[in-house]
């Protein structure tokens, strides 16, 4: 007897629907599954016939055959447990339920019957939302406890959250034996997510100054210092002046973590996103990939931070990588079938120490590097990769005065982060009828436009690209740096005071070459 039940599967960030056809014939008894699936799906008739042992049911001594239909796209993990065990059940006639095939499912089983948490439930319940289901009417989807919450956040109505595997069957008979499962996100955005404030970091003003310009205009940064002169505890507390994270971005970054699998302790992505990776991490963790393609650190920072500290500590290829997403704010993965584009619109925030042993600019710390040692440590990082970060932070160790001061002087994150916001929705007018959001992703065409220089500015751009060699990506950052300090300030035009302090902010572009 043939039996058909739905499930989805997911290819990057797009959602397919998988068709589970079981058929159950005489023969020697063997289960064999088609249609291109992963080891994780193969070990699935172990599963199920546990679980149905274990729940009541009869796990058939006959020939089964179940094919995974699309059967030219790769399946992986073992979300379709559920839909094969309930297919199996229907085919041997131990549940006869007319309506199976108007609900999708999704699950893991466990060998007691337990349903467990899978991956990917927000974007293909947004899917379903949206109706991008290949035209199937479905009229629920079915899915782990655990994963409820999460599927809930896209607002589609008919999400039924079950335990187990009698649960499923239950509901099948009896609908109105599960709720649908229903989630207020704007409550969600009202809980606090961090303790984290700029008033903890003593002294460092300059740093501060530039770490605001940079959340203000969404602009890379390099910080540049001793060891332990606050580069790190700066960097952890920049989501906290940069604005609040929309709805709409939420649930795109929550998306690519549930993707990853990461969001059953997280629930939806509240705050941007800090991802700090180790310097040992990978290319292919960075950028994601793999024989099926999974978002890597450049996505899961989408919206957020991509924190790299030491950052010439890290492989060169690994460095290398980052230049196509930080300029085109996506990464495409391609392999033989197909190509996967994961988007990646993140700020870069790296740090790194002026040598290897950390004091060549310490006055009261003697440097033991030799000249070539130091050289050779700058050239870990790339002219290229350093073009394309916007502002470069020098952060000395702190005065004594500043180290031993008990009272908190700093200007708390509220406060900044309400110029930051004001500054954003400055961008966000001057953008309002094109894709790009902030100062920094304006393209040589959007500079030309929205940052023209006077007479006077032009004179100064004109000697500090003679002085210091500066490259036409150089000289773009810094138009783009004057006009995030113009908005933070409400000036409709560039002043040379605004050309001079971006200027500033450009500091390798002298001292890396002497």
């Amino acid at each position: 007897m043939l039996s058909k039940t739905y499930s989805f599967g997911i290819s990057g960030l797009d959602v397919f629907v998988v068709t589970i056809e079981v058929d159950v014939s005489n023969g020697m008894p063997s289960t064999t599954i088609v249609g291109l699936p992963d080891d994780a799906i193969r070990e699935s008739k172990e599963r199920i016939r546990s679980a149905l042992k274990n729940s009541g049911f009869t796990f058939p001594a006959r020939r089964i055959t179940i094919n995974l239909s699309p059967a030219d796209i790769r399946k992986e993990g073992p979300a379709f447990d559920l839909a094969m065990a309930l297919g199996i059940l229907a085919s041997t006639g131990q549940i006869d339920i007319p309506d199976i095939g108007r609900y999708a499912f999704l699950g893991e089983l466990s060998l007691d019957g337990n349903i467990q948490p899978v991956r990917g439930s927000l974007p293909i319940a947004i899917a379903l939302k949206r109706k991008q289901t290949d035209a199937l009417d479905f009229k629920g989807l079915l899915l782990p406890r655990a994963n409820a919450e999460e599927a809930a956040l896209s607002h589609y109505d008919r999400v039924f959250p079950v335990s187990h595997l009698k649960d499923a069957i239950n509901f099948l008979y009896n609908p109105a034996s599960i709720k649908a499962v229903k989630i207020d996100t704007e409550m969600l955005f009202k809980i606090p997510v961090t303790d984290m404030d700029f008033a903890d970091v003593k002294g460092q003003s300059f740093a501060k100054r530039g770490l605001e310009i940079a959340a203000a205009g969404g602009h890379n940064v390099l910080m540049i210092g001793p060891p332990g002169s606050g580069k790190s505890m700066l960097a952890k507390r920049l989501p906290t002046i940069l604005p609040e994270m929309t709805l709409e971005e939420s649930l795109e970054t929550t998306q690519i973590h549930s993707i990853a699998g990461q969001t059953l302790k997280t629930g939806i992505i509240r705050q941007r996103p800090f991802r700090s990776p180790h310097h040992t991490t990978s290319d292919v963790a960075i950028v994601g990939g793999g024989s099926i393609p999974r978002p890597g650190e450049v996505s899961l920072s989408h919206h957020g931070i991509l924190f790299l500290d030491e950052l010439p500590e890290f492989q060169r290829d690994v460095l290398e990588s980052l230049r196509q997403p930080l300029e085109d704010h996506f990464v495409t993965v391609t392999r033989a079938a197909r190509s996967t584009k994961f988007p990646s619109k993140f700020m870069l925030v790296c740090t790194m120490n002026p040598c290897p042993c950390g004091f060549l600019t310490e006055p009261k710390k003697e440097c033991h590097c030799s000249t070539q040692q130091v050289e050779r440590y700058k050239s870990r990082i790339s002219g290229p990769l350093l073009d394309r970060i916007d502002i470069h932070l020098e952060v000395p160790s702190l005065p004594s005065d500043d180290l031993l001061s008990k009272v908190r002087k700093g200007e708390p994150s509220s406060d900044i982060r309400g110029r930051v916001m004001a500054a954003r929705k400055i961008q966000n007018n001057r953008f309002v009828l094109f894709p790009t959001k902030a100062n920094s992703q304006m393209s040589h065409k959007d500079v030309e436009i929205h940052c023209p220089l006077n007479q006077l500015c032009h004179d100064l751009m004109k000697q500090a690209i003679d002085q210091l060699g500066l490259s036409a990506r150089s000289y773009d950052k810094i138009l783009k740096i004057s006009r995030t300090i113009a908005d933070l300030e409400g000036q409709a035009d560039l002043k040379p005071g605004h050309i001079l302090e971006a200027i500033q902010y450009r500091s390798l572009d002298r001292s890396w070459k002497s």
